[in-house]
Order: structure tokens, then sequence, then C-alpha cells
């Protein structure tokens, strides 16, 4: 790897398979070399995979198949901004139908545990409005979401006409 800084991943023995889905996913995104243990390790055997250098939309990344003794956590994801719903839906679908779980306000995981939040530029642009009024009736409507629906967001950032009695 070139990259004085590169993103280290750990898994438990999946780092290829999870390289592999990430760069058939996303745009910019590669599998580089793949590195053999040249000795038995806590987690394998001389010969297995132990490093994956890949890249996740141009991010240089590194897997590590370091074994079962640590899990990803939500204190560390991938924000990927999308340009419409099309891209927000492909995505999100990608992610959760190959084995991984929604959350909440655009969060998912993947298969192995890794978080991505699946960002629309529209939602980032509705909840730092320069109205705040505005910017939280974005923000209440993305509360409420799984996937973001730029439609209702776009919809929340319209003033609300005064309830008639």
């Amino acid at each position: 790897m070139n990259s004085k800084n590169t993103i280290c991943l750990w898994y438990d023995g999946a780092a290829l398979e999870a390289a592999t889905f990430y760069a058939s996913i996303f745009p910019d995104s590669a599998v580089g070399a793949v590195h053999r243990a040249p000795g038995d390790f806590p987690a394998g055997k001389q010969g297995d995979v132990l490093t994956v250098e890949f890249t996740v939309m141009g991010i240089p990344c590194l897997g590590l198949n370091g074994g079962s003794a640590f899990h990803h956590s939500e204190a560390f994801s991938f924000q990927v901004a999308t340009d419409d719903q099309a891209e927000t839906d492909r995505l999100w679908q990608a992610i959760i139908g190959n084995g991984g779980q929604a959350s909440v306000c655009g969060w998912c995981k993947d298969k192995w545990g890794l978080s991505w939040q699946i960002t629309p530029r529209a939602l980032t642009a509705a909840i730092t409005h320069p109205d705040p009024a505005a910017a939280k009736r974005a923000f209440d409507a993305m509360m409420q979401m799984d996937k973001i629906d730029i439609a209702a967001i776009e919809a929340a950032l319209r003033p609300q006409a005064p309830a008639r009695e």
C-alpha cells in the first residue's frame, strides 16, 4: 500500500469476502493485494489469507483476518453520500440484502457487522438548511426513518400550513 494512512478493519476470516463485496457495490472500489500468513497465527494457519488490501470509494483499507476477539461497532462507520433515491435504494438494498441489517436514520450494518450510513446529499442539505425551523422539520422526519426517503425529507422542508379549526 502506498497510502500513509490506511483504515484497518478486523474480520474473523472474511476479509477477502468483505473486500470483494464492497468492490462489487461501491464505485471507485477495488480489491488489491491478498497476503497469506507466512506461519501459523492465533486465528489461522500458514497460507491462510491474513490481510487484504482494498479501497472503498477511493479510501485505502486493509482487511485483517484477526479472529473472533474483536467486533465492529457503531463507533466506526463509513458514511456514503448518495446523489438520488435510486442510488440510496441500491446501496441500502445491497447491504441489507446480503445478510446485513437495517438500523435508523440511514444507518445499516453489513453481514460482517460494519456500520454504514447511506446519506443522501439532500438530507445533509436539509438538516443544515439556513432556516432553523425547516432544518428541524427535516431532522424530525429523518428521526422516524430507517432508510432515508428523499421525497419525505424534501416535503418536511416546506412550511406547514396552519391547522384549521
